[in-house]
């Protein structure tokens, strides 16, 4: 740790602090995730575990990378307790601080820049998902932008590797306004169109300047989503009414996405209804978003190159 100086608090969470840091010996600056090990008999935090081994498997130019892990004594008190250090790259802004810096509170981004952005974010969740890992907490805060508006995935906190056929998770994943349906209802079998969910949120947010769907309760995020997506049914869902916490719904039906985000275009509004289908089963994938018309004139080399020679696999 000599070798870092700590200049500033980027914030706080569950599990640790995040610092900006110099790297005394190349002049880079860094960010310092510190996770404090609570309990010595319990050892490191299985979140933490679980986004230093996803990080060190993925590496692409759309996931935040992960350059060192140090592991040192941290006292506090007359208390010393173990404490694990994540070095990562530093980037200027999440997400939502890049929009209120760029716009101001409560206003979108320009079209251009929502579709890039996305399509970025799309690049790194092509690769996580290629890589069966699914992110499971995708937000404006947990996307970091660089000053030449580089885009990419981080805090893998929540991060989980699946195995088909898929297995059963815990549903207390995702931040409320961009949990899937299929989460809320209380679902523990899902899969990687959690993370497709939580996009097309964030797509709708880029250039509407806030949330697409909000609620204090799941109860209310429901409902919040079906006036817009639409009442399942088992026509359109046919396991709807399996689920643990479904319940008769007052029933609305599914509006016109040109009427709701209007700045997305016709293309943009296809592509937010295919992320948005409430039958993940029906859920565009990731790869196959990738390759939508909303993305043709997307002028971006990594689109072209090494992204395009990986495996597509619908996953």
């Amino acid at each position: 740790m000599e070798k870092y100086e700590r200049t500033e608090c980027l914030g706080q969470g569950t599990f640790g602090k995040v610092f900006k840091a110099i790297n005394l010996e190349t002049g880079e600056v860094v960010a310092l995730k510190k996770n404090i090990i609570k309990d010595d008999d319990e050892g490191v935090p299985p979140t933490t575990l679980r986004e230093v081994s996803i990080l060190l498997s993925l590496n692409h130019p759309h996931i935040v990378k992960l350059q060192e892990v140090i592991h040192r004594e941290s006292k506090e008190g007359t208390m010393a307790r173990p404490t694990l250090m994540l070095v990562f790259e530093f980037l200027d802004h999440d997400l939502k601080q890049y929009m209120v810096a760029k716009q101001g509170k409560g206003k979108g981004l320009p079209l251009d820049v929502a579709k890039s952005f996305c399509y970025q974010i799309l690049l790194g969740l092509r690769h996580c998902h290629a890589h069966s890992v699914m992110h499971r907490d995708l937000k404006p805060q947990n996307i970091l932008v660089s000053g030449d508006d580089t885009v990419k995935l981080a805090d893998f906190g929540l991060g989980r590797v699946f195995s088909l056929p898929v297995g059963k998770y815990t549903h207390e994943v995702v931040t409320l306004w961009y949990r899937a349906p299929e989460v809320l209802l209380g679902t523990r079998c899902y899969s990687t169109g959690v993370d497709v969910w939580s996009v097309g949120c964030i797509l709708a947010e880029m250039v509407l300047g806030k949330p697409l769907f909000y609620g204090e309760s799941e109860l209310e995020q429901l409902l919040s989503i079906f006036r817009i997506m639409g009442t399942p049914s088992t026509t359109t869902w046919p396991t709807v009414q399996d689920l643990r916490d479904w319940h008769d719904y007052p029933q609305w039906k599914e509006r016109s996405l040109m009427e709701v985000v209007p700045q997305l275009g016709a293309a943009g509004c296809d592509l937010l209804r295919k992320m948005l289908q409430l039958n993940p089963a029906q859920r565009i994938s990731a790869s196959a978003a990738l390759n939508h018309e909303f993305f043709r004139d997307v002028n971006y080399p990594l689109g072209s190159s090494a992204e395009n020679s990986m495996s597509t696999s619908n996953y």
